[in-house]
């Protein structure tokens, strides 16, 4: 086995917090590809979710755009997702079965009537859903394009859903920007904030810890991001953070690949409140290179915290019926 700084190097074994299994034209893979990847990868455990849009092929577009952002046609909002995903865990046995913790995420976050559609989709199916999410509130092109209103994270349609969380015991990942593109400070945080403060029974995820990929196409790196994420944790138990691949670099891991000491600190202290994931999308040969890229900020902590990061966080935020389930 090989040597990390005169010491053994560490085994990890994961749980992926982020994975979609389609991606925004509801295609994938398929769950055979999946578990390869998963074995290979040395991957226990995965938050397995649809998407809640689709991406439209317009009538004026003469080839199929190969993801959300390759022309200016919508998304739209797409239940249809979670049946998907129920589907091709029906198939497998139990063994496999309790490797995936399925998060329902079809539905408009702007609409009122979420709450009693995601009741309907609980009642239909008794103790299968372990979550809620990702619900996209403020995601830079995706928002963008999305038909109809900009959805926020402290909108009336999702303090239904939150409450209706909190009944249920599932946790939540919210995907919720916390600035746009060009402002360099917390622009959108009380969006988040106020559901952490007047929603204490419910866990929130807190997808990438408010970062995307298109506000780093024009901030390389939030300078506020470390001590915001401080402050929430210091003062909000129900939050948790996902750090899934917009948080690897540059704030995980500098431009030289080096751990960040301040995120080694944070995370050091708040050691359950974080778990990692790949955020891959209806596409898994690239699964465990993801997750493995972990690795060397999870070697700069403690031995026993980046186990939890790596794996144990996220089992212990699911329902507690879940967790007894778990082998």
């Amino acid at each position: 086995m090989g040597i990390i700084s005169g010491v053994q190097a560490r085994d990890y074994y994961y749980s992926d917090a982020h994975l979609h299994f389609v991606d925004f034209f509801q295609e994938s893979d398929g769950m055979d590809k999946l578990i390869e990847a998963m074995d290979k990868g040395k991957i226990d455990h995965v938050l397995i979710t649809g998407m809640p849009v689709a991406k439209k092929w317009h009538e004026n577009e003469p080839k199929r755009p190969r993801y959300y952002a390759g022309d200016d046609a919508p998304v739209y909002w797409y239940s249809a997702t979670d049946m998907l995903i129920a589907a091709a865990l029906d198939k497998l046995d139990e063994k496999q079965r309790n490797r995936f913790h399925p998060f329902l995420s079809g539905f408009n976050p702007n609409d009122k009537n979420a709450e009693a559609h995601i009741r309907r989709m609980l009642e239909l199916r008794p103790g299968f859903w372990q979550g809620l999410g990702e619900i996209f509130t403020r995601h830079g092109e995706v928002t963008a394009l999305t038909e109809g209103d900009t959805p926020r994270a402290n909108n009336e349609a999702l303090t239904k859903v939150y409450n209706l969380a909190a009944e249920f015991d599932l946790p939540i990942m919210l995907h919720s920007d916390i600035t746009s593109k060009r402002e360099p400070n917390p622009l959108y945080l009380e969006e988040v904030e106020q559901p952490l403060r007047n929603h204490p029974r419910t866990r929130f995820i807190w997808a990438h810890a408010g970062t995307s990929m298109d506000v780093h196409r024009y901030q390389e790196k939030l300078e506020f991001l470390l001590p915001t994420i401080n402050r929430l944790l210091d003062t909000y138990s129900n939050l948790y953070i996902d750090l899934s691949w917009t948080m690897l670099e540059p704030y995980l891991l500098n431009g030289e690949g080096k751990p960040d000491p301040g995120w080694v600190k944070l995370i050091e202290r708040h050691s359950t409140r974080f778990f990692i994931g790949s955020d891959v999308v209806g596409r898994f040969d690239n699964l465990g290179k993801s997750m493995a890229a972990f690795a060397p900020f999870l070697d700069a902590l403690p031995e026993t915290v980046a186990y939890q990061v790596a794996r144990n966080n996220f089992l212990a935020i699911l329902p507690q019926k879940s967790r007894q389930e778990i082998r």
